[in-house]
Order: C-alpha cells, then structure tokens, then sequence
C-alpha cells in the first residue's frame, strides 16, 4: 500500500523442493523421538488432526493448491485484544501454513498487513526446505477486533500475539525457527524479536526502514535529492509539475474513474486532494521500485495528460487514495501516526502549485472520530534495542531503496545488515553479491544447525 510495500514478495512453493535441492541446502533439525507426555512425536499423526488437538486453533480449511512435498492449511487463533486485559476478550487472527514435515526447521512470516493466501514460500523458508507460518497483522484482513478504534493496535500487542504463536506451534514443530518480512512485515518480525527476543533461533529482515524520530527527516531528503541519475531525478520532478499544472483534467479523469467504480474520497476528503498526495508520493514511490530501464520512461515534456494520468496510475496508484482501498489500510496509517513514523519527500519545486498542506500526513487517511497519538518513545525504543542488544538479525537492503535512507545498524552478537548495490525495494538475498550471498546462506543454516531440538 504505502511506502513500505513489496511486489515481488516470495518464491513459489512448487519450486522448494527442487530449490533445496539443487543449492545443496537441505537441513535436518530433528525434534525429540517422544512428546512430554510420553505419546507420539507430531510427525507420527497426520497434521490436520495435529492442528485440530492444539488449544484455540481453528482449521479453517486445507487448501489443494500447495506445490509438491506441501500441505497448505488456513487457520483461525483465538487471541486476547488486550494480552495484559483478559477482560478485553479475543479476536480470531488469521494464519497459513505450507507444512512439509514436523521435523523440518520452521519459518514464521507476517507481511505486516493482510495474510497472502496464495501458497508461496519466503525465500529463507525455501533455501531450509522449511515449514511456513504466516501470521496475518491484528487489525488487517479478518484479524480484526470487535471495538471500532485501534487502541490496542501497537507494537507490543503484536509482538506477544507472534509469541503466542510461536509457543503453541512449537508443539508440532520443536526444531529450529526463524522469521522473516520484509517492508512492514520485517519491521513486525523486527519488533517481535525485540520484546521476545528467544522465540526464534534468528531473524531476516528485508528492506525495513528505522524512523526513529519522527521529526527528523533530513535522511530521506537527502537520499531523494541524490538517488539515481541528475537527469532521472529532475525528470521525475519535471513530470510532478506538468502533472499538478494539468491538475484540472487529471482529477476529472479521476473523479470520472471513482463514478464507474462506484468508489468516493470520503476518508481523503476530495479527489483533488487525493491526487495531490498521489502527485506528492510518486516520487518516493517511483525510486523505491524503478530499474535503470525505467527511467528512460518518465513522461516528458510532451506527454499527453493521457500518459501523465497512466504514469502516475503505474507507480503511485491512484485507486490506494480512493475509499474503497484506503478504507482497508486505515490500520497502516494508524501505526504510522501514533508509532512508527513516516519519511517526507521534498516539496520545494512544488510549492507554487500545492493545495493541500500536509497532504500525505497519516492523519489525512485515518477518520477524525479515531483518536491519534504519537508514541516518541515506541521507535527509539526499538532501534536502542537492534544497536545494542539484538543477536542473530540479518539485515538485506537495496542501496537505491529510500525506504532505508534510515535503516537499522545492528550491534549485537552474530548481526550486521548486508546491501544490493543498485537494489531497490524488493531485494532477497539471492541478489547479493555471490560472496555476500554465500555467507547469508551460510549464516541461515549456521542459525538452524546450532538450535538442535528442543
């Protein structure tokens, strides 16, 4: 949706075995032969009726679509609203799982959002031939609360909602875990290792930014006023402008397209505004996906307003300003504006045509009657945290991405951030250097080698 968004998100679970294979990457991380109780170990039952036994857990459904070696199951836990308040009763959060074998290493995932359904495997848990977990982010999707606000929508509750998680599946699986997002879903990977930081064995973390002071932007200025090319970068400027001097029959093709829809601005406001945040985010949203070969394609000065409006479509996406879209992100930018903060883009060469001051706030895209609060102490808090303490965090970031003109430094035992030179947004590990890709992989199966069963 927003500025932490990934296309290219994950490999095809189809593919795994052969993936496994052909890398020379298969592990074993062999639980105990009995269960606690003497009875037999999860690989001896088939896993529906695994899953079915476990406290709070629904099966939903086993979907056939999973690739070779592979059992996809959608699944319903019962969670607190509140893990401090029983009293505030629960909620259902919805999961996946791509299970292979009990004793294979297990990777929990979260996008940070919606849960994907479609059956694909995280490049970590393809390289380890691993179960999947993913965890759908409370308050996206149908993990949503009964209350109407968001008040116990914060990085702490989600975090615990991960080690709920994380200690019921242990029974199934009692080998090693890692987990793993990237964007909004390694920030959520993040934050959970943070509070409970012995859940999993490591973390890898893809292309998620730090904003650890929410007025301080002068790092994601800069990267912008400095990414790519000086031709690539005053071209996307230039097309901003034609784009807002044209502003009249851009947004009446706009207006034209929400009517056919049968979609409305009520949350933004108009279709004015909303434009003018579309206009104002591309250039963010433009570096944060483009390739050299997309620059050779920034509108002109003599491209039609028909081309514009196509562009800005493309790369900013103008139906996420629109209610219908914007009405299932309202939680995105709740977290943005009470926790997790926001880079700004640079304005300057704008400032003549702009309408809507302060138009890409997240207070813009969250109704009036769901009161905001900023947390000064959420991020800082984190960030100390990754400095200082966090062990086994693995960083990959894109040296073209501004999502992490602000990215975390890891100090602690066995962490450090490894970079793409000229990656974007959706990098993975496979794009490093071979050097850096080989001693990734090796750290992966270091990780899972040394947590042995448990």
């Amino acid at each position: 949706m927003g500025v932490w968004t990934r296309r290219r998100l994950l490999t095809s679970a189809a593919s795994a075995a052969s993936a496994v294979s052909a890398a020379g990457l298969a592990v074993t991380a062999a639980g105990p032969a009995r269960a606690a109780d003497g009875g037999p170990r999860p690989a001896d039952a088939d896993i529906a009726d695994t899953l079915r036994a476990l406290p709070g857990l629904r099966l939903i459904e086993e979907r056939r679509d999973a690739g070779a070696g592979y059992r996809h199951f959608v699944l319903g836990l019962r969670q607190p609203v509140d893990h401090t308040d029983p009293s505030a009763g629960t909620f259902e959060q919805r999961l996946t799982l791509l299970h292979t074998a009990a004793d294979r290493p297990t990777v929990l995932f979260s996008t940070g959002y919606h849960a994907v359904l479609t059956p694909r495997l995280t490049e970590p848990a393809t390289l380890l031939g691993a179960n999947q977990l993913q965890v759908e982010h409370r308050y996206f999707g149908v993990s949503r609360p009964a209350d109407p606000g968001y008040a116990h929508l914060t990085i702490r509750q989600a975090a615990d909602d991960h080690h709920r998680v994380v200690r019921l599946f242990r029974r199934v699986y009692p080998g090693a875990w890692l987990s793993t997002g990237s964007s909004k879903g390694g920030m959520t990977s993040l934050y959970h290792r943070r509070f409970h930081p012995g859940d999993v064995d490591g973390t890898v973390v893809y292309s998620a930014p730090n904003n650890v002071d929410d007025r301080e932007d002068s790092a994601c200025l800069r990267f912008l006023e400095t990414v790519g090319t000086a031709p690539a970068r005053e071209a996307v400027k230039a097309a901003q402008r034609r784009m807002l001097l044209h502003r009249a029959e851009l947004v009446a093709r706009y207006e034209a397209w929400a009517s056919a829809s049968g979609d409305t601005f009520r949350i933004v406001g108009s279709a004015d505004k909303a434009f003018e945040i579309a206009v104002l985010r591309v250039l963010f949203m433009f570096w944060q996906r483009a390739t050299p070969a997309d620059t050779a394609a920034i509108p002109g000065p003599e491209a039609t307003t028909d081309e514009l409006y196509t562009w800005l479509d493309n790369w900013a996406g103008l139906s996420l300003y629109a209610d219908t879209a914007a009405g299932r992100y309202i939680p995105y930018w709740y977290q943005i504006g009470t926790q997790l903060g926001y880079g700004d883009v640079p304005t300057g060469h704008l400032a003549d045509l702009l309408r809507h001051p302060d138009g890409i706030a997240a207070r813009n895209f969250v109704p009036r009657d769901i009161p905001m609060v900023f947390d000064t102490r959420a991020m800082p808090d984190i960030d100390r945290w990754v400095r200082r303490r966090g062990s086994r965090l693995l960083f990959v970031n894109g040296a073209q991405d501004p999502a992490v003109a602000e990215h975390f430094r890891p100090g602690g035992p066995d962490s450090r951030t490894l970079w793409v030179p000229g990656g974007n947004h959706s990098v993975d590990i496979a794009n490093l250097s071979p050097t850096d890709r080989a001693s990734a992989e090796e750290t992966l199966l270091r990780w899972v080698g040394s947590a042995g069963g448990r």
